[in-house]
């Protein structure tokens, strides 16, 4: 049993404390966000992940779980100190470490003990080191201390899974005992452990994102070239996926990808790269094509009903994938901010994420279920690939709308189906019907 504290109750802080508790060791989970821990305490959690909600209640009445605002507190008995906080977007697309900062320095004004402060933020390349100065810069004792990049590869909707069953565990430090005693936290986890230097540990992360960030863009290009040529994108992409050069993870078609890593991680790279020198001529293709996936929407609603003045428009889904109430960067938020500036009335369903959603768009109507929603429609939009949505009776959906327009925008539709069932449907990549490249599917 190990004392850890863990700074920031976000979706990587507290699955981090939660995970790290149900291992056995005593956490102390720390916010300065008082509602947020006041919630903790009451058992309220400030976000939604599977499973999240039993795995602290259980390691809080285990004794292995608390939550604070004060780092006296929080560092009092602490082996290892985790910054788990978040780094937004800033203006021109760089990492707004704001919040690591205020975090050092809140562990400096305190530390009274030798300890491993260990990065678990996405942070651009060299924080660690500007972590340890800033920690030298404003403690007032002179304590030994160690800071290790342990950056994390956690998925929203699957949080729990990814900690317990993680593909690897990077660690980068220019201390290696530090690095090693940060493994050793780790070894339950039955997983490789990969100790570099810690400038090479921030990088992985950012190349890991980067790469799949890619590989959806690149399935969007080649979706778009397959509506043009005729082609099924997922018949492509499953025949893709069977090279074992390849393979079929990421190759899904869609309105692109959204959350708190892929877009700001991107965008904080190319950053990176073209303050030192370097021209990222991919990184920016990326972004252009992800951007571009939104207005395909309304492009599509265009071409079917015209002018979108006072048209009615369903979106199915607002959280930027399922199992997640997460809006950041949400294609819903650009979707229905085209459909409005068009003059189109917006309403939206989600299954978790609709107090987010209204908060984000109060412009649009939130309604209870996905058959109310369609109800006068002119369009429905799948945004969000929801199991839910994927077993709904389309039948009553048709026959609720004015107009029986689908676009799928997660292609969880068979075509030729929803066409049968008397709807126009428009998928991402779905071009062919069997008569020929040039008719539209």
């Amino acid at each position: 049993m190990r004392d850890i504290a863990v700074i920031g109750v976000g979706y990587v802080g507290l699955v981090t404390g939660a995970c790290f508790a149900d291992l056995g060791n005593r956490v102390v989970c720390l916010d300065i966000n008082e509602e947020k821990i006041k919630g903790l305490k009451q058992g309220i959690m400030p976000i939604y992940e599977p499973g999240l909600e039993e795995l602290v209640t259980r390691n809080v009445r285990a004794g292995r779980l608390t939550f604070t605002t004060s780092y006296t507190e929080a560092l009092r008995e602490a082996e290892f100190a985790f910054i788990a906080v978040g780094t937004p977007e800033g203006v021109d697309g760089e990492a707004d470490l704001r919040y690591v900062r205020m975090a050092a320095q809140s562990i400096a004004n305190v530390l009274d003990h030798p300890l491993i402060i260990v990065n678990k933020s996405t942070v651009p390349v060299g924080t660690g080191d500007w972590v340890a100065d800033i920690v030298r810069a404003h403690m007032t004792n002179e304590v030994p201390f160690s800071v290790v990049s342990c950056p994390e590869f956690l998925r929203e909707g699957s949080a729990i899974s990814d900690f317990m069953h993680p593909s690897r565990v990077v660690l980068g430090s220019v201390d290696r005992k530090a690095a090693e005693q940060v493994a050793q936290l780790h070894l339950p986890l039955r997983t490789t452990i990969m100790i570099t230097d810690l400038r090479t540990a921030e990088m992985v992360k950012y190349a890991s994102n980067a790469f799949l960030a890619a590989r959806i863009s690149f399935i969007n290009e080649i979706a778009n070239i397959c509506e043009a040529l005729g082609a099924d994108v997922k018949e492509v992409a499953t025949g893709m996926g069977y090279d074992p050069r390849i393979g079929p993870a990421f190759l899904d078609a869609g309105i692109g990808y959204g959350g708190s890593c892929f877009p700001k991680d991107v965008k904080a790279l190319a950053h990176m790269a073209s303050t030192h020198g370097r021209h990222p001529q991919l990184l920016h293709a990326v972004i252009e094509i992800n951007n571009d996936q939104r207005r395909q929407v309304v492009w599509k609603l265009h071409e079917i009903l015209g002018n979108l003045q006072d048209k009615t428009v369903g979106l199915l889904g607002l959280a930027f994938k399922p199992n997640t109430d997460d809006m950041r960067e949400a294609p819903s938020i650009t979707i229905a901010r085209y459909l409005l500036a068009e003059g189109a009335q917006v309403r939206a369903y989600d299954p978790v994420a609709m107090e987010n959603g209204a908060r984000e768009l109060p412009e649009v109507q939130m309604m209870p279920d996905p058959y109310t929603l369609s109800e006068g429609c002119d369009a429905l939009v799948v945004v969000t690939e929801w199991n839910e949505f994927k077993n709904l009776d389309l039948t009553r959906i048709r026959e609720a709308m004015r107009q029986p327009v689908l676009v799928d925008g997660r292609n969880i539709y068979d075509p030729a189906i929803a066409q049968a069932m008397g709807f126009i449907y428009r998928g991402v990549g779905r071009g062919y019907n069997g008569e020929g490249p040039h008719k539209k599917a």
